[in-house]
């Protein structure tokens, strides 16, 4: 398993492009052939593949034009809600980030 917390933006790109391309292949398609299916043009392709990226949407279409579209729920899982916070706040379900923690100083 890959520790991505070890590399750069760039470095996670060149990463999934790879495997985007890895996968590809592996199915026995052309770039032609995933992008008619996704629904783009060739080069938004070729530049996820060679790292460059894409936007959101353009890699949603690409997953799912693979058949990988599921695998959103390995990368990202439905965080759900932690019962202490809703004990915390009298069983409301918190709405917005109050900004406490983490907020930069300002200075004067």
């Amino acid at each position: 398993m890959t520790n991505f917390r070890e590399f750069s933006d760039l470095a996670i790109l060149k990463s999934l492009g790879t495997r985007i391309k890895t996968e590809r292949l592996n199915q026995d398609l052309t770039q032609m052939d995933v992008a008619r299916r996704a629904g783009i043009a060739r080069i938004v392709l070729t530049r996820l593949e060679s790292g460059k990226g894409c936007t959101l949407g353009s890699f949603i279409r690409i997953l799912r034009s693979l058949g990988k579209l599921d695998h959103i729920e390995l990368f990202l899982p439905e965080p759900g809600i932690s019962p202490l916070q809703i004990a915390k706040l009298g069983g409301q379900i918190r709405l917005e980030a109050s900004g406490k923690r983490g907020r930069p100083r300002r200075s004067s």
